[in-house]
């Protein structure tokens, strides 16, 4: 992929609502992503529109939300705002390039992180019905589409931009079973709080806040398994936190793609429980084997590499991980026409 494959970045549209996106929170991968692509120097980056064998829409969907929307007014429907400025930006494109007519949108793609953002190509279905959405909130449930759409890891970067990585404890000390902390919202949320919240159990450790003194990360990299669950949405950093301190993602969530699934075997070094299956949660956790933890925490270490953000970017890290699955869905629309 890396030797043939070019993408083209629209230049169209103004800053900050294209070609810039957060770069500080969790939907900064959105950002990450936009200021990667339009890096100078990047040879995946086409110098022609006629070199590409995808467009890449550099819309932010979350900058549009926090600019235009940040003040809510109830008479206002700020989806449909937010799906006519798409529309509206692939009106110019298509007007002024042959490249979207000439596929229906099929080698286009754009890349969000927002809750909103699977919500932003509905309001015009049959115009948008072969864009490649990269999504966070990959939800089936809402119109993701696994053979056509993307899902892509959320990351929460920090001031610095760059998420640090670690091994952090050794496998065979980290003293805690299953971590999580966080707010208290969602079904899935609530019933994981019902069951497991703010107990006195020493193996499943579930808060809302943590106890004065206590450092989130540490505790992730103390925990042998990290609970996922769904908040909001599906979409998650949590995952992610839990991968960059070698600790084992457990999955609570309905309707959801894992991100990178074409070619990442998840079961491999994740755990996923139903939500259903809540309540029986560290029974499950427990039943897995000392042997079988010890090599899903290695497989953990071998994939932290395609979850990494690297500036310029690196063979294998998370920027190239969502490319490849772009490409892979390009490939499947070139031989669907053929």
């Amino acid at each position: 992929m890396m030797k043939t494959f070019k993408v083209w970045t629209y230049k169209e549209g103004d800053i900050p609502l294209v070609h810039e996106g957060p770069m500080k929170c969790i939907y900064s991968v959105e950002g990450l992503f936009i200021e990667e692509m339009e890096r100078k120097g990047n040879p995946i980056a086409a110098n022609h529109p006629d070199e590409a064998h995808a467009f890449f829409i550099p819309i932010s969907l979350t900058n549009i939300r926090h600019y235009l929307f940040d003040i809510v007014d109830p008479s206002i429907n700020y989806l449909e705002r937010l799906q006519q400025i798409l529309e509206g930006y692939i009106g110019v494109i298509a007007e002024r390039y042959p490249y979207w007519n000439r596929s229906n949108g099929a080698d286009h793609f754009y890349v969000s992180c927002h809750d909103w953002a699977p919500f932003a190509s509905l309001g015009n279905p049959k115009l948008f019905e072969n864009l490649i959405r990269v999504l966070c909130n990959a939800n089936t449930s809402e119109g993701f589409i696994p053979i056509r759409d993307v899902s892509m890891t959320e990351i929460n970067a920090p001031y610095s931009n760059i998420p640090s990585v670690s091994s952090g404890k050794s496998p065979y000390n980290r003293s805690i079973l299953a971590f999580f902390a966080g707010g208290n919202h969602s079904y899935v949320r609530n019933k994981l709080f019902h069951y497991w919240g703010n107990k006195e159990d020493a193996d499943i450790q579930v808060h809302t806040y943590l106890p004065k003194g206590e450092n989130y990360t540490e505790l992730l990299s103390q925990s042998k398994y990290c609970l996922c669950p769904s908040g909001y949405e599906v979409a998650s950093s949590r995952a992610t936190e839990a991968i960059y301190v070698g600790c084992i993602p457990v999955i609570i969530k309905d309707h959801y793609v894992l991100p990178y699934s074409d070619v990442l075997d998840w079961s491999q070094f994740s755990v996923q429980v139903p939500v259903d299956k809540i309540p029986d949660l560290k029974r499950i956790l427990e039943d897995i084997s000392f042997p079988k933890y010890l090599e899903m925490q290695k497989r953990i270490m071998e994939v932290q590499r395609h979850f990494m953000v690297n500036f310029p970017a690196k063979h294998t890290d998370v920027f190239h991980m969502i490319l490849h699955s772009v490409w892979l869905r390009r490939l499947n629309v070139r031989l669907l026409n053929s």
